[in-house]
């Protein structure tokens, strides 16, 4: 899987893990940062997750169609890495400020400095991913031509770099900060400085790695301007419309996946902190509750290559699932994740913690899924997109990925917590955790449902894409 590709592809594989070195490893103290550090609760805590993490989801949208209109790929990455890096050494002052402040319970925002470098911290996190990410996805697609077989295995080898930065930084930080409030500060300043180092490497290398197939660089002006991307006629055609309106629908499907798998960074931390017995006797050692975060992203790199291979494989024998089947086989194994948790709910639901190999099998199965939904989703807007429109499309297949993160958050403040009322849905109290995590797994089952319906119509409208 790894023959053969262009060095482009190991640039923009190395940029982006110190990238997500740096936002994961943000994210894996980000709720524990508000309930300790803010003195914030559960459920006010989800909501803040739910819009930063919405956001940063959106702001891909403007991102991707000033890179198209105006600025080209490669000034966006740099602009936007710039943002995020100082956003990161913000939320760093902002920890820094921490005073504690025992029995203290928040329910809204207290306006002192450690809340504002907070705030603007989260804010320049959004508005620089907005530039950086959908742009470097793109950019992976624009090094090969339309048909190149090797497109959706250099997907996959993409996202395993965002996978290995994911995997490194909850481990580094987690024994940074060690559950101490007073230690955040060094996380979100390790975040900042791994950002540092990706841009580093983008500057450094693209200008002789980042060409297509011809030599021609890619990327250096808005790519309606592009040699890959020279549009003549800004007409829309039949077929272009309706893959148009494929990766529509399959984005809306991904909506479901999503905002039950971002549990992991609120309402699956809470449960960790919590109710996870992480105390290893034998070694007089407490896992960091930020370790829980690297489950994700080790399954990614050991489970990746055999996805990518079996896709492979199928293809060689005709056999391959269409890009719908594929995503609706993620949904179920997202409800089956969930199903693990509803067993170990009858251990949680007496007051008793549960071992951790629950939640670890829990994300396993979310990681299966996601490996059936996440890389194949870039691949499929690459590949059905007019190329004119590439990044603003991808700034769309994010911008449903913002309304899942907003819709996450708001199903994590249903998350049991005793000193709270009972959260209800459609009337049905959520009182235990037995109800809180069926709610994932129903949901979950009715968008596989539906997609396994549509599948036809759906594969039918892609015109010959795989």
């Amino acid at each position: 899987m790894f023959k053969q590709h262009p060095n482009g592809l190991y640039l923009l594989f190395t940029t982006e893990m110190w990238e997500r070195f740096s936002y994961y490893g943000m994210r894996a103290i980000l709720s524990l940062y508000m309930l300790q550090a803010l003195f914030y609760n559960t459920a006010f805590s989800s909501s803040i997750y739910g819009y930063y993490t919405g956001m940063v989801y959106l702001t891909p949208l403007i991102g991707g169609y000033i890179a198209d209109r105006y600025w080209g790929n490669r000034k966006s990455i740099i602009f936007g890495g710039l943002l995020m890096a100082l956003g990161q050494f913000s939320l760093a002052i902002s920890g820094y400020l921490y005073t504690p402040q025992p029995g203290v319970i928040n329910t809204f925002f207290v306006f002192n400095n450690q809340t504002i470098f907070f705030l603007v911290g989260l804010f320049l996190l959004v508005l620089g991913n907005g530039f950086f990410k959908p742009n470097i996805s793109t950019m992976v697609g624009f090094l090969y031509s339309d048909n190149d077989g090797r497109r959706d295995s250099a997907f996959t080898i993409f996202y395993m770099g965002i996978n290995l930065g994911a995997l490194i930084s909850p481990l580094i930080i987690g024994l940074v900060t060690g559950n101490n409030p007073a230690y955040y500060m060094y996380g979100f300043l390790a975040a900042g400085i791994g950002m540092l180092l990706g841009l580093a490497t983008f500057i450094l290398g693209k200008d002789k790695y980042l060409v297509n197939p011809k030599g021609d660089a890619v990327g250096v002006i808005p790519n309606h301007k592009d040699i890959p991307c020279d549009i003549g006629d800004q007409t829309l055609t039949w077929v272009e419309k309706q893959r148009i309106i494929v990766i529509v629908i399959l984005a809306f499907f991904g909506i479901f996946f999503w905002m039950a798998f971002e549990q992991a960074g609120v309402s699956l931390t809470f449960l960790a902190e919590q109710h996870v017995d992480r105390v290893i006797t034998a070694l007089n050692f407490k896992i960091p509750t930020p370790w829980f975060q690297s489950v994700n992203p080790l399954a990614i790199l050991i489970f990746a290559p055999f996805f990518a291979g079996l896709w492979l494989k199928l293809k060689n024998k005709g056999k391959e699932p269409s890009i719908p089947l594929k995503m609706a086989g993620g949904l179920l194994l997202l409800s089956i994740g969930f199903m693990i948790l509803v067993i170990a709910s009858k251990t949680l639901d007496t007051g008793a913690n549960i071992s951790p190999l629950w939640l670890i099998a829990a994300y396993i199965l979310f990681t299966f899924g996601e490996l059936c939904i996440s890389p194949i989703g870039l691949s499929m807007v690459s590949k059905l997109s007019p190329a004119r429109f590439t990044c603003l499309l991808m700034g769309i297949w994010f911008l449903t990925n913002a309304f899942a993160n907003v819709l996450a958050g708001f199903l994590s403040t249903l998350y049991p917590d005793p000193s709270q009322p009972t959260a209800y849905i459609l009337g049905i109290p959520i009182d235990n955790f037995t109800a809180f995590f069926m709610v994932f797994v129903i949901l979950s089952l009715i968008a596989v449902i539906a997609l396994f319906i549509m599948r036809g119509k759906l594969e039918t409208m892609m015109h010959g894409i795989e």
